[in-house]
């Protein structure tokens, strides 16, 4: 029985990072901080990376993967444009506004796996048609007692202008800034639904054959898999994170029952998580399935077992 749906929780130790940033103010790089409530019920402020940015990162591995083992790219995302099957020219020419949606979300997955992966809002034609998204990152969110963000001075080298700064906007003359850097734990969590790969939301029937569902399904596990091994993401030329461990679950499900998924940021989450797990699996025997790893060594060999297996992933 192929799996319907996947779920990843873990604690990842990340040192000396400055993955997601929100801007400046003069000299200085401001880093991301969102306030949460911890797992005692207190109001604390931590740093964080944006889902938004593993998201990103995700899908820059599912097109490097897509382009090298030639699944189906549409227009845009053959040159991995943030407008995707949008700019298709045939795309936007083998429909009008009359067409019925299901007909154009239809021709959307068959002609683009990430269209069909990522999710996209296709507004060609006067549509405003959503296709929504097989794989669901949340927050990179730190461990209060354990994450800390300070802020280094650095300075541009120029030899011939020692001490003088630039005063023009052009960045020239030896200038001083203050650059954020992040070590800590972070919780990680991913929603991955793999019986959504291929399917019409209009529909609910599956647009493309049982082979090409398995591979993209393949190809969307690499691509999260891939996204952990190394993560992207701001001053990578001279921050590039120092990944220290991973630990955590992934959950597999065979039926309809969704893979339970309990944050990292509750110490006991492993234990919550087996817990649900047993409980569905009485209401269906042998459903969800908990992997636990200690480590990124480990993660990966689960992770790969999956995508290789040939019970897994094979179409019912």
């Amino acid at each position: 029985m192929k799996l319907k749906s996947l779920s990843i929780s873990g604690l990842v130790t990340l040192d000396m990072h400055a993955l997601n940033n929100e801007g400046s103010e003069g000299n200085t790089t401001m880093t991301r901080m969102v306030e949460i409530v911890d797992a005692n019920g207190n109001l604390v402020t931590v740093n964080a990376v944006s889902g938004d940015m593993f998201k990103h990162i995700q899908a820059e591995y599912l097109f490097s993967i897509a382009s090298e083992e030639e699944l189906p790219l549409c227009g845009g995302c053959k040159v991995f444009s943030a407008n995707r099957i949008c700019i298709d020219d045939d795309f936007t020419n083998s429909f009008d506004r009359n067409t019925d949606n299901a007909s154009v979300l239809s021709s959307a997955i068959k002609r683009c796996v990430i269209d069909d992966c990522e999710g996209i809002l296709i507004t060609n034609n006067n549509k405003s048609l959503g296709r929504k998204s097989c794989v669901e990152f949340g927050w990179l969110i730190g461990i209060p007692e354990t994450t800390r963000t300070e802020a280094y001075f650095h300075a541009k080298y120029v030899p011939d202008s020692r001490g003088s700064g630039s005063g023009t906007g052009e960045n020239l003359g030896q200038n001083i800034f203050h650059r954020p850097a992040s070590s800590g734990q972070y919780a990680a969590v991913v929603n991955v639904d793999l019986y959504k790969v291929g399917r019409n939301d209009i529909t609910l029937d599956y647009d493309v054959s049982d082979e090409e569902r398995e591979d993209r399904i393949k190809a969307l596990l690499k691509s999260v898999l891939y996204t952990f091994i190394k993560p992207s993401g701001a001053h990578r030329n001279t921050q590039n994170p120092h990944i220290v461990d991973f630990k955590g679950v992934v959950v597999t499900s065979k039926s309809t029952i969704p893979a339970p998924l309990v944050s990292a940021l509750n110490p006991e989450f492993i234990g919550e998580i087996k817990g649900i797990a047993n409980a569905l699996n009485m209401l269906a025997p042998d459903s969800v399935e908990v992997s636990e790893f200690e480590g990124l060594k480990e993660f990966a060999a689960i992770m790969s077992s999956l995508i290789s297996s040939p019970d897994a992933l094979v179409i019912a």
